[in-house]
């Protein structure tokens, strides 16, 4: 117990250390939100990286989907690592930095604003990023708080109200700069902490080749005589619910706020295709760590909830409990990196989209047009000066929001991720992709493709989830795609001259 003390103490040190080091940076909106767009390679990457796993992914998902598909939960990680780490960077990161930078945007709401010429699309787009974030929130702190639980003994409730406090503290000191700094150290802990994590679960077996025996003599769900093999192939025993789990978690990516993000705050295009090797490197390691570890769960007794159901955010923490107490601690250390990473990326993407894109509205004008009546200098400054505040304000009511959830979840972590996954994702992916691609988006494609994510998913969830909010998500994301490209051939087109001096940008 000492040692896990200390170690997590001198690591929140630091987190809360970066945070005062990076405070003078982040005194302004651009530096605040975005760093000043000046966040080199590797802390862009790294900040993707663990933005995009936490402990949804090592407690929720590894422990859900490495019990329901074995082995082949591994390709969930691979699949994360080639979709959404290699082809979201070459897809977005170029086109993303140039076109937001091009019609300032800073934001994810603000850019459907301007792109698509209505502002209303971008207080709409508001409002959904913030709802949605907050069950994915909600499922950060829960997972997180399982390990402390498990590695302190401390009470869940009192882990949950710890964990967003600090996290609170150092993303309102120094906002996206000290994200991004404390990103690559937890990064680098999280590389450590997978690799030894594995190798003593793997020897706690017998070894690679013992384990996976033991995991092949396994009987299906439903059977009585082991011998089955099918945790223990390459495609498990449900191919399609693998591939549903692969879209999801992979694709998203693409349509999320919080990771867009990276891609406006990074320095010039050199640094993007740099970032793209380093963050697809480190998702093969992570995220390929966390599902291939979660695949040999059922080597372990279940823990069975009070519904008598199995309790699935209870798998890895269940596998983790027998090991040295120094791994024990490299393993909070991991997830409390994971963990805080993403809450800090979630709270302050929520926190700017509300405060940008709701509370204060800027007018917005399209490039090469001037701008009317410019306000005074110092009057400027003390509007940004407000902002942040505003900024700081909702970070502290966000946290607050998504504590009260996670204190009485309302389902298993993965189902809160595949809620906010499949709505955000469904209503964003395909707009602003096309968006930045295709020409002739149109506004009322926009529109129909906020109804189709956000319809779907909430629909879904009203009838009792007769899809699962894994599978209703992927749904939502690919048929994005045919909603926007469909009613952008039957709807007005944007003037074309207003579209021109968007896509200037790619030519210079």
């Amino acid at each position: 117990m000492f040692i896990k003390v200390i170690l997590t103490i001198v690591f929140l040190a630091i987190m809360i250390g970066v945070g005062l080091y990076s405070r003078k940076q982040a005194s302004s909106v651009e530096g605040f939100v975005l760093g000043g767009r000046s966040v080199g390679p590797w802390l862009s990457a790294f900040a993707f990286g663990t933005s995009y796993f936490s402990a949804v992914v090592f407690v929720g998902y590894a422990g859900q989907f490495g019990w329901k598909y074995g082995l082949s939960s591994a390709w969930i990680g691979i699949g994360n690592a080639i979709i959404g780490s290699l082809l979201a960077w070459l897809i977005l990161g170029k086109r993303t930095k140039l076109m937001t930078q091009h019609i300032e945007s800073r934001t994810m709401p603000d850019f459907f604003g301007t792109r698509f010429s209505d502002q209303k699309l971008r207080v709409v787009a508001s409002v959904i990023a913030f709802v949605f974030l907050i069950p994915y929130t909600a499922g950060v702190y829960s997972g997180i708080s399982r390990l402390f639980e498990m590695g302190f003994n401390i009470p869940y409730e009192y882990c949950v109200v710890i964990m967003s406090a600090l996290t609170a503290v150092y993303v309102i000191l120094g906002g996206y700069k000290a994200t991004a700094m404390n990103d690559f150290i937890q990064g680098i802990i999280m590389l450590f902490g997978i690799v030894a994590v594995i190798a003593a679960v793997l020897s706690a077996q017998g070894g690679l080749t013992e384990a996976v025996g033991k995991l092949a003599q396994l009987p299906a769900d439903g059977a009585t005589e082991p011998g089955s093999g099918m945790f223990a192939t390459w495609l498990g025993p449900d191919p399609w619910g693998l591939l549903g789990v692969i879209i999801l978690t992979s694709l998203g990516t693409m349509g999320l706020p919080q990771m867009v993000g990276k891609f406006y705050s990074i320095t010039d295009e050199s640094a993007i295709k740099r970032g793209t090797i380093i963050s697809t490197i480190f998702a093969f390691i992570v995220a390929g760590g966390c599902y291939f570890l979660g695949g040999f769960g059922r080597l372990y007794d279940p823990v069975i909830g009070a519904n008598g159901k199995i309790a699935f955010d209870s798998i890895v923490p269940a596998m983790l409990v027998t090991l040295p107490d120094v791994l024990i601690a490299l393993v909070v250390l991991l997830v409390l990196s994971a963990s805080m990473s993403t809450l800090a990326s979630l709270v302050l993407t929520s926190s700017s989209t509300m405060t940008l894109d709701l509370i204060y509205r800027d007018k917005k004008s399209l490039p090469g047009e001037v701008e009317e009546g410019s306000i005074d200098d110092i009057v400027s400054e003390k509007i940004e000066s407000r902002k942040v505040v505003v900024m700081r304000v909702l970070i502290v009511f966000f946290i607050i929001i998504s504590l009260m959830i996670a204190l009485n979840p309302p389902t298993f972590i993965a189902q809160l991720m595949g809620i906010s996954w499949g709505a955000l994702a469904g209503a964003f992916l395909a707009p602003f992709m096309l968006g930045l691609y295709w020409r002739k988006a149109t506004t009322a494609s926009v529109w129909a493709c906020f109804i189709w994510g956000v319809g779907i998913t909430v629909l879904n969830m009203l009838l009792g989830n007769p899809i699962s909010p894994i599978n209703c998500g992927a749904i939502a994301m690919l048929g994005g795609f045919p909603v926007v490209l469909l009613v952008s051939l039957f709807t007005p087109q944007l003037p074309k001259n207003d579209v021109d001096r968007m896509f200037q940008c790619y030519k210079n």
